[in-house]
């Protein structure tokens, strides 16, 4: 059973998500951050880019954000046909066109953001994308039967020109899909409604993402949230509103602690201080090591003070599994995000290296959001990539 925690001071909010008395998920937001991802505005094409099939729109942030020709395109199922690539971005939009975009990627320092005009509205059950027939179930979903009933009932209640991620949570539901898919095309259309109403030819923001929290409440499991505990009574009348539109959470119990540091009651103060830790020792003796850059995150496992009473080989696969355990949580717990190495101790046998594998895919299972396990390289490294659900720091 999951706990959430949401612990206000005077400069940020602290959200953890606690998974059978441990911390699994930790995330800062910062009061009044900037954070985009998912928002949808209406965007002004300001300069078009031939050379890289791209433009600027700006969306009236800061920065102009980029949007590149195959996110203006109408989207394709990449499963059955590829995207035309051979069309001209100048054939497609002009410069001072409007047109309704959604952050896909936040602004840095050096960057704007990244936006589509590939719309994808997020709800307990499915996440509608408007303007294409594709109508796709989640990879966790691996029943047969039940992925066929899903996009049958889908694709019956869906309006014309709508399609649709079936999420994990849908498995043997029917009244509440269909009462799901009303409400969120019933948000879309207002949000279009709000662009073609529009007379201004400037940016401006028509629907905000998620918060943090409330993206927790609609990814997770129905009815395996416990509790939901903060210290604020702005964000406890917050939570009751929410648990009012949202009959899934009729079961979950909303309370209020206030004037004291919940992270301190609940005992979780120490595990918080970790996350920034670049080594993490394993309970065998061994270590993983965690270094970020730009480009990657690059995870190394070592055998550290343990060698094992064993041949060498299961010593190295001891540490590695482990270590694999490890790392799924890391993962998680640090919303590491884009593209994952883990350079392993080398193993010599292949069945060894194929149970590492699978093991690491079976605990990434636990990720609520996309995770892709490549396998091993000519390396013997292990490539892998993961979606963040949001940074620390908004």
């Amino acid at each position: 059973m999951f706990e959430i925690l949401i612990n206000k001071n005077n400069k940020e909010k602290e959200i953890a998500l606690i998974e059978n008395g441990k911390l699994v998920e930790y995330y800062i937001n910062e009061e009044n951050s900037n954070r985009r991802e998912g928002n949808v505005y209406i965007g002004v094409v300001r300069n078009i880019i031939k050379g890289m099939q791209a433009a600027f729109v700006d969306i009236g942030t800061e920065k102009n954000s980029f949007i590149h020709l195959k996110d203006i395109l109408p989207k394709v199922d990449e499963k059955k046909e590829k995207q035309e690539t051979e069309i001209d971005i100048k054939d497609v939009i002009k410069s001072g066109q409007k047109i309704l975009v959604q952050v896909k990627k936040d602004s840095n320092i050096q960057k704007g953001a990244r936006v589509s005009t590939h719309i994808n509205l997020s709800s307990k059950y499915i996440a509608l994308m408007p303007h294409t027939d594709i109508i796709t179930v989640s990879q966790k979903i691996e029943d047969r039967k039940e992925q066929e009933r899903l996009i049958k009932l889908v694709k019956e209640n869906l309006s014309e020109g709508n399609g649709a991620v079936i999420r994990t949570s849908a498995v043997g539901k029917e009244q509440e899909i269909i009462e799901d898919i009303k409400n969120v095309e019933k948000k879309w259309n207002k949000i279009e409604k709000a662009f073609k109403n529009d007379k201004e030819n400037k940016p401006k923001l028509i629907a905000k993402s998620e918060s943090i929290v409330e993206k927790m409440i609609i990814d997770l499991p129905e009815k395996s949230i416990q509790k939901i505990t903060t210290n604020d009574s702005k964000e406890y009348k917050k939570m009751l509103k929410f648990q009012e539109e949202n009959n899934y959470l009729n079961e979950t119990s909303i309370e209020l602690e206030e004037k004291q540091d919940i992270t301190e009651v609940y005992d979780i103060k120490k595990e918080i201080s970790k996350i920034e830790n670049r080594k993490i020792w394993l309970k065998c003796g061994g270590f993983i090591t965690i270094d970020k850059t730009e480009a990657l995150t690059a995870i190394d496992v070592n055998t550290g003070k343990y060698t094992g009473n064993q041949n060498v080989e299961q010593t190295i696969y001891k540490v590695n599994e482990e270590a694999t355990v490890e790392i799924a949580k890391q993962l998680r717990l640090r919303d590491i995000g884009g593209i994952i190495i883990i350079d392993y101790i080398d193993m010599k046998n292949e069945d060894n290296k194929k149970k590492i594998q699978c093991l690491l895919e079976e605990k990434l299972k636990k990720d609520r959001t996309k995770t892709q396990v490549e396998g091993f390289t000519k390396l013997d490294l292990m490539e892998m990539t993961r979606k963040h659900i949001c940074s620390h720091k908004e």
